[in-house]
Formats: C-alpha cells, sequence, structure tokens
C-alpha cells in the first residue's frame, strides 16, 4: 500500500493551495463578558416587537448572561423614554422629528428591519384576502366620507365580489404609534391638499375624524377581528399571525393592487436604500410609501433602534454598554435570520452596511467601543492543478522524504497522505 501511494505522489495531480488575497476578516463588536448578568430596556414600537421578542431568546440562548426587557408600548412612547433617557435603546417606525432630534442630540438612527401595514377588515360575504383598494379610497373611508361597503367606489374596484350594504367600521390606534405613523404618512401622500394631508396630516398621533381606538397593533386587530363590517390597518406581522384578512392595496405606479408580503415590501425597500442618510444625520423626511415598482407594497417602512453616540447616557457602565453594543450588533446581522419566519424582510446588505458604520461611532464617556474597518474582503482562494513531478511542494516531498529515510514510520506516513488526501490537498 505504501509503495503505490508513494508512486502516486510522483504522479497524482496536486491542488496547489495559492494565499488567500485578502486576510482581513471583519471585526465584530467584543462578546459580553461572561463575568457579569446584563439587564439591557428598551421599549418603543409594536411593529417590530414579534421579531424583537424572537431575537431577545435566540441572543440569550447564545448569551445566556444577558437579559433584554423590551417593552411594546408604541413608538410614541419609545421617543420619550429616549428622550428623558430611562431606557438603553428605543424603536420607533417614525424617524426623530427636527423637534425631537434636538431634545435627544447625538442620536443614531439604527435600521433594525422593515415591514408592511396591512389594511386588514372583517366582512363576512368576503372571508378571503384580496379585496382591492386605491389609497384615496383607503383615505375616503378613514376620513367618514365612503360609508358603506357597496359605495360604487369600491364595487368599481371590485367587480364580481359580493360587498354587503353595511356600514363600514373604521378602527384606529389609540396611542402614539409608529404604526400609524406609516399609515398616516401613506394617507398624506396619496391624498394632499385639500385631501387627507390637509385635514388631518401624518404623525404618530393624529385627530383621527372617526372610529374606535385601541393601543397596539394587537388592539386594533382585536377590534377588528371581533367586530363585523370593520377595517382597520395592522403591521403585516399581527396580520398574517392572527389569520386576518387583508387588501391589496394599488402601487405607487398605479397600474398593479400588490399583496402585502416579504417580497413585495422589499421591492419598495430596493427603491430608497441607496438614498438613505448615515445614522447620524437627520432622518426625519425618510420614507417608503408610494414607493415606484410595479411589485412595491405602497404602505412600507424601516423601523429603527435608536441609541445614544455617548452610552455613557444611558448605561450603567462601560461593560453594560459594551453589551449592548454587541447585542444590537447581532440583531443587525446574524439576528436577520430569524426575519422571515415572522414575514419581515431582512435587511439590504447596504442597509447593514449603513447601520454598522453608525454603530462604530458609538462610545462610552468618549472611549471608542467597536473599530469597523469597512465592509468585509472578499477572502479569494486561488487554486492551480498541477501533474508534473517537479511541481509538488517541498513539504509533501520531504514527507516522503522522511518516511524513506526512517525518520518517521510507515504508519505517521499513511496517516499524513491520507489526510492530505481528506483536505483536497493531494487527489488520487
Amino acid at each position: 500500500m505504501i509503495t503505490k501511494i508513494t508512486s502516486l505522489l510522483m504522479i497524482a495531480t496536486i491542488v496547489a493551495i495559492i494565499a488567500p488575497l485578502s486576510v482581513n476578516a471583519e471585526s465584530a463588536p467584543d462578546t459580553p463578558n461572561s463575568s457579569y448578568v446584563y439587564n439591557v430596556n428598551g421599549a418603543g414600537a409594536t411593529f417590530p416587537f414579534p421579531l424583537i421578542d424572537l431575537w431577545r431568546v435566540e441572543y440569550n440562548n447564545d448569551f445566556d448572561n444577558v437579559n433584554l426587557n423590551y417593552q411594546s408600548i408604541g413608538s410614541g412612547g419609545g421617543i420619550k423614554q429616549h428622550i428623558e433617557k430611562t431606557v438603553n435603546f428605543a424603536a420607533t417606525d417614525a424617524p426623530l422629528t427636527t423637534k425631537e432630534r434636538a431634545l435627544a442630540p447625538n442620536t443614531l438612527h439604527i435600521p433594525e428591519t422593515m415591514g408592511g401595514v396591512t389594511v386588514t377588515y372583517n366582512i363576512p360575504e368576503i372571508p378571503k384576502s384580496g379585496l382591492k383598494l386605491t389609497g384615496k379610497v383607503i383615505s375616503s373611508i378613514f376620513m367618514g366620507n365612503i360609508t358603506k361597503w357597496n359605495d360604487p367606489l369600491i364595487k368599481d374596484l371590485n367587480p364580481g365580489l359580493n360587498l354587503p350594504n353595511q356600514d363600514i367600521v373604521v378602527a384606529h390606534r389609540s396611542d402614539g404609534s409608529g404604526t400609524t405613523f406609516v399609515f398616516t404618512d401613506y394617507l398624506a401622500t396619496v391624498d394632499p391638499d385639500p385631501g387627507w394631508g390637509k385635514k388631518v396630516g401624518k404623525g404618530k398621533s393624529v385627530p383621527w375624524p372617526l372610529g374606535l381606538a385601541a393601543a397596539g397593533n394587537e388592539g386594533v386587530a382585536g377590534i377588528v377581528k371581533s367586530t363585523t363590517y370593520s377595517i382597520g390597518y395592522v403591521e403585516l406581522a399581527y396580520a398574517f399571525q392572527t389569520g386576518m384578512t387583508v387588501a391589496h392595496v394599488q402601487n405607487g405606479d398605479k397600474n398593479k393592487f400588490v399583496e402585502p408580503t416579504i417580497a413585495s415590501v422589499a421591492a419598495a425597500a430596493a427603491k430608497i436604500v441607496d438614498k438613505l442618510p448615515s445614522a447620524e444625520a437627520d432622518w426625519s423626511a425618510v420614507s417608503m410609501v408610494n414607493a415606484p415598482g410595479s411589485d412595491s407594497y405602497p404602505i412600507a417602512s424601516l423601523t429603527y433602534l435608536l441609541v445614544y453616540e455617548d452610552l455613557k447616557q444611558t448605561s450603567k457602565n462601560k461593560e453594560e454598554a459594551k453589551a449592548m453594543l454587541h447585542m444590537i450588533y447581532w440583531m443587525i446581522t446574524d439576528g436577520q435570520e430569524f426575519s422571515k419566519s415572522l414575514l419581515y424582510p431582512p435587511l439590504p446588505d447596504n442597509v447593514v452596511e449603513l447601520s454598522k458604520k453608525g454603530l462604530s461611532r458609538v462610545t462610552y464617556d468618549g472611549d471608542i467601543l467597536w473599530k469597523y474597518d469597512g465592509p468585509v474582503k472578499t477572502t479569494e482562494t486561488k487554486t492551480e492543478t498541477k501533474t508534473t513531478d517537479y511541481e509538488i511542494p517541498d513539504w509533501i516531498r520531504n514527507n516522503a522524504k522522511w518516511w524513506a529515510d526512517g525518520l518517521i514510520t510507515d504508519q505517521d506516513y499513511i496517516k499524513g497522505l491520507q489526510y492530505l488526501i481528506s483536505q483536497g490537498i493531494l487527489k488520487v
């Protein structure tokens, strides 16, 4: 056997492994110090709550000394606590206004995920999703200008559906809500002056013309599910997790009615991601609603984590600050793999890159916590196939020579050859 393998060494195809062209692997923030237990507190948007709650569990599986307590109280409540510095971080679907930004200087917007706001309804005669609605019709319903489900404007969009002669019951949020911000941003965009944009406007809270009110996505979902002939707006994950029927909404190009899905939200995001500001800049004008593209769902948004550049303002000590920084880094990188299971599209690579650059600005009392040198460089391994005897690398030749000179045993030599074959270095 040894003779056979030795002869094969002299004529075998040798795969030479050339050194990688780049070996600069991307660094990550320091992992949490295992000597301590950390309790990280966050609060804010209900929009991303299902995903944040899953992150809480999955991150703790990897780092069981870090406990996340996230209170789903709405974007308005989260921003309030961020300004008051009573939480380590906040979450919001509505970027800070210029006024809020002045109250919380040196705040970073870190996009964490994105999603859609569905228009959900409870019409017994139409038990399935797919009712077609335009932005103008939705605005008219929520303003009280369209009051019956069989209104001609709805019937014209849905020929063949059994639309009943029943009063429409409107449901909306009672709390300061990023979901409300996204929904009213959409209505103000598609129905401006003299419509929704002029009469009601956009914001986390607005003067609703009519309707039943409840707190949180779950509150609005509860009204719609329990009230026949009702309509409301609910974040995509909540709607699908609770089996609600949702409308297909006319896209920004006005040539197609689009179902709210991971793919259609991602299509909307693709139209704006290259125009996003840096994490430390002003995000007040950022919007994804009514994005162009035939497959873009028009009521979509990024959602953000709000973090102060200097974490001394919201952390007990430097170690706690470093633990939170690592957790947020994990959310925007490894944590994205859990997004699709809850109907959130994973962040595009360039948004992740933007967020990493933002996190690299984070300090504790002026000390930089993580130095980020840019995107990971692709490590390319060049292979060359050689069949000539004289190009066999010296270290393989030496192995054969040492065996021939009796410096290593037959067993050692065979093990060495077997290792080379198993690694693909020597192909027999």
